[in-house]
């Protein structure tokens, strides 16, 4: 099938409001890029533990807003974009600048920007488990387990360094019969691979509904939907979901923020896997986690990124 790309040139003040349009206009698959949302995160405070310096200095000054539209009704749907933008323009007036508002069109096809990264995901193995992506047909090995994942547009694939070794470690943890809490799940890669591990059963959240659904379709693509609940929620507002076994793989300063409120959710005998850990970082995740009565077992590094498994202290 073929789409038409429509980019919408725009500043950082109206980009939402552009979005909308192309969003209430048919546009599938709408996004804004813009450097000034990299600027204002990296000036908020809470610095991201890894940013590549190249996205700001190649990044364009202008704000595009990118939608795609069927390419056999492209012209209709463009007319009433253009229709829609114009008056958004005339009703704010001096108020809003909405910078030119120009409009560049590229023919793609469904490959070009949906199943093209599908040819470069195959099988990872990490030790005894080997991620696989749902689309391959795979043997796996006598003994190996094998984790079915379509990521969607969900982080949790397996190839990354951060996800990779949660997996890792988690195969040092005897599960059988445990109670996991993923948080933070994503595409449900951790939480899923718990189960086919021999864990009881697993709790999962995510903030983020688009990531719920993709650990719903995996996990039934896995059949361990049974043991499994998913909630689109934060985990700190339920205090009364206790874990043996806590993975976390986010960022650092998050980790930090939330080292005080996972401590609820601990049984006294928990271990966790943190991941998501820049590894100029490392020593201050640590150091929120002794300081609310965790100790590290095994600090593991790949690249620039660490993940660490830890126990509670047993007085």
């Amino acid at each position: 099938m073929k789409w038409i790309e429509l980019t919408v040139h725009t500043t950082s003040e109206a980009a939402d409001l552009v979005a909308s349009v192309l969003f209430e206009s048919g546009g599938n698959g709408v996004a804004i890029a813009d450097k000034k949302d990299l600027l204002d995160f990296q000036n908020s405070g809470r610095v991201w533990d890894y940013l590549d310096e190249a996205l700001l200095e190649g990044a364009d000054e202008q704000v595009l807003v990118k939608g795609f539209v069927p390419a056999d009704c492209w012209e209709q749907k463009y007319a009433g974009i253009r229709e829609a933008l114009e008056t958004l323009r005339q009703n704010a007036g001096e108020a809003l600048d909405f910078g030119s508002l120009e409009i560049v069109r590229r023919e793609i096809d469904d490959e070009d920007w949906v199943n093209v990264w599908k040819k470069h995901y195959k099988p990872i193995p990490l030790k005894n488990v080997t991620v696989c992506p749902e689309w391959i047909d795979y043997a796996p090995r006598p003994g190996e387990v094998v984790v079915k994942i379509d990521p969607g547009m969900a982080f949790g694939t397996g190839e990354h360094e951060t996800t990779s070794m949660c997996i890792e470690l988690m195969q040092e943890i005897d599960l059988k019969g445990k109670r996991v809490l993923d948080v933070g799940c994503g595409s449900g890669i951790l939480g899923i691979t718990a189960l086919l591990l021999g864990a009881g059963s697993v709790f999962m959240t995510d903030i983020d509904p688009v990531a719920v659904r993709a650990a719903e379709l995996n996990a039934a693509r896995n059949g361990v939907s049974d043991r499994l609940e998913i909630r689109c929620q934060n985990l700190l507002d339920d205090r009364e979901i206790k874990g043996d076994v806590l993975l976390v793989n986010i960022v650092a300063d998050v980790l930090i923020d939330l080292s005080k409120g996972l401590s609820a959710h601990m049984t006294g005998k928990s271990e966790l896997i943190l991941s998501g850990i820049i590894r100029s970082r490392e020593q201050d995740v640590l150091a929120a986690y002794r300081a609310i009565g965790l100790e590290p077992v095994r600090i593991y590094e790949k690249g620039e990124w660490a993940a660490i498994r830890m126990r509670q202290c047993q007085n």
